[in-house]
């Protein structure tokens, strides 16, 4: 009864929990959180220090007592206690302005396609914990689709790749499921931990990952055709000890991630293989859909075209995809129903 009272005076949220960015959606507020997954931690007096983008600046930065700890790895959930802090700080800060002492949200969450019911579990009940009285599980790429406004409850194939932070999800969705899937770890920080070795073994040259995703961004690209940039990166000489700077070119860049690449790559063609011959014709005709952070790398969707031989576009804002399909499933609580996972919990709240 009293999380029902509680619930009336909540918002409803759609949650992207990724490995490197949480964003979250409110209904008829849109996109009102966009941060880091990533929290500093005083040991001390255990207590968090900070959240989000505050907590990444001091990423390298910080005293032997402050730990900056990422609750999530791959797309899973690596520290079960952080995670549920995590979720609780967000849903009280939504919650500031309004009439709510203690919030009770109904929560909207994007899981990986391959998790497993304990890691679902984890998942629900660090949201339950963290202060939601209901929590609804949907595959991270049926949120994609739909984000991308894509028909996926009608009998057509719709292709979507979504490349994060920890995990790239390759999906084809079809009658309001996932026909063929696949997932790898080939995303976004294994690239960026790709130009740290390489800055390592060309160049002896140590740099931090934050550094990395910054040239990557900067001018990383994986298609020839977008030759130009130049770039430096900056870090510990590892034979003399001393701070060193180095220039480099975006061909460099491109060298440092053809292995990611190439593993991205061969996943899309061994999913469209294992994809019945009906679905790949709608995708040969309708095209693939790229969202996620790693999409944005300059040429990937051209590289995807040439290499898989199909029409490639990116979503509207391919960060906020998923988000945006949490968002859109708050408002159509018929799809909602048939796309949510069956709940891990005994205890559901409606």
């Amino acid at each position: 009864m009293w999380r029902r009272l509680f619930g009336s005076f909540s918002e409803d949220i759609g949650i992207d929990l990724g490995t490197s960015n949480t964003r979250i959606f409110i209904k008829e507020k849109g996109l009102v959180i966009n941060e880091p997954t990533i929290v500093a931690i005083n040991r001390r007096v255990d207590s968090i220090l900070a959240v989000g983008h505050i907590a990444r600046d001091m990423l390298g930065k910080t005293p032997p007592h402050i730990d900056i700890v990422h609750p999530l790895e791959k797309g899973v959930i690596s520290d079960f206690e952080v995670t549920e802090k995590f979720l609780k700080y967000y849903i009280d800060k939504i919650h500031e302005d309004s009439f709510t002492v203690i919030p009770r949200p109904r929560v909207i969450i994007g899981v990986p396609i391959e998790m497993t019911e304990v890691e679902r579990k984890a998942v629900e009940d660090a949201a339950l914990s963290g202060g939601a009285r209901e929590v609804f599980m949907v595959e991270g790429a049926i949120l994609a689709a739909i984000g991308a406004r894509l028909p996926i409850t009608e009998s057509v194939g719709s292709m979507v790749i979504d490349i994060g932070g920890g995990k790239t999800e390759i999906s084809v969705i079809s009658l309001g499921g996932i026909v063929t899937s696949r997932s790898i770890h080939t995303a976004g920080i294994a690239m960026t931990r790709h130009i740290v070795q390489y800055a390592r073994e060309v160049f002896n040259l140590l740099i931090g990952e934050m550094q990395a995703e910054q040239i990557k961004c900067l001018i990383g690209n994986c298609h020839p055709a977008f030759d130009g940039e130049h770039g430096v990166l900056r870090g510990r000489d590892l034979l003399s000890g001393l701070p060193k700077e180095i220039p480099v070119t975006d061909a460099q860049i491109r060298e440092a991630l053809q292995k990611p690449l190439k593993s991205l790559v061969s996943s899309i063609k061994t999913t469209l293989e294992q994809t019945p011959p009906e679905l790949v014709a709608d995708i040969y005709e309708r095209g693939v859909v790229l969202s996620g952070g790693g999409s944005l790398l300059r040429g990937m969707e051209r590289l995807v075209s040439e290499e898989a031989e199909v029409p490639v576009r990116l979503s509207d804002d391919p960060l906020t995809t998923v988000a945006r399909g949490s968002g859109a499933l708050l408002e159509d609580p018929s799809l909602r129903k048939a796309v949510t996972l069956p709940s891990t919990s005994r205890d559901t709240y409606r």
